[in-house]
């Protein structure tokens, strides 16, 4: 089993990637594999143009189809953000904007976790606003012991955050449990879910 994870922050090496290090240390305590994929930049906005091919966004810049691609061999995955104007960052929502218009397929009926990162406020407003993309592509959203948010400023601060590590840990203990559900049921034939289609009430505004 495999989670992927993606970096929506410019720092590399900030807070963000110290939260989804954490988590991929507990996974690999299940044995379960884990991959972070950094966010490239610019990130070029979904222009609703329609133009989505079967390797996902017209537009070939910026890792989204790559990404893509990795995301329909995953199980799972964790999306992290660093939290600007107590939102997430632009470069994931356009980010994933795309990837889940264009590739959407990839993501249904696995587990997907949002980790924000912030030095005081608006980390609930932004994992809020990452959960939305798990709520309208039949994904299951994993939660822990707290919601799943870390803090600190500084590079390295987020580390002395006793409570959001645990958090954390606890996102990835939830996640290979799931995992583990999962590929339980698989092993017994357990279909997944059959989903009613078609109906748009396009006169609801």
């Amino acid at each position: 089993m495999k989670v992927l994870m993606l970096n929506g922050s410019v720092r590399k090496n900030g807070n963000t990637k110290t939260a989804l290090l954490e988590i991929a240390k507990v996974l690999k305590e299940y044995g379960i594999e884990s991959e972070i994929f950094e966010i490239s930049e610019p990130v070029r906005d979904c222009i609703g143009c329609k133009g989505c091919t079967d390797a996902g966004c017209r537009f070939e810049d910026n890792g989204v189809n790559e990404f893509i691609k990795k995301a329909k061999e995953a199980d799972g995955f964790v999306f992290g953000t660093p939290v600007y104007y107590a939102h997430p960052s632009g470069r994931i929502l356009s980010f994933l904007d795309r990837a889940f218009y264009s590739g959407g397929k990839a993501f249904g009926f696995k587990p997907a976790a949002a980790v924000a990162c912030a030095r005081r406020g608006g980390t609930t407003a932004s994992f809020d606003v990452m959960n939305k993309y798990f709520g309208i592509s039949n994904m299951i959203t994993v939660g822990s012991s707290y919601w799943n948010i870390i803090h600190g400023a500084a590079p390295g601060e987020a580390e002395k955050d006793a409570e959001g590590i645990q958090t954390m840990h606890n996102i990835a203990n939830n996640m290979a449990w799931i995992l583990n559900c999962i590929d339980t049921a698989k092993k017994n034939n357990i279909p997944y879910p059959t989903l009613e289609t078609g109906n748009r009430t396009n006169f609801i505004r």
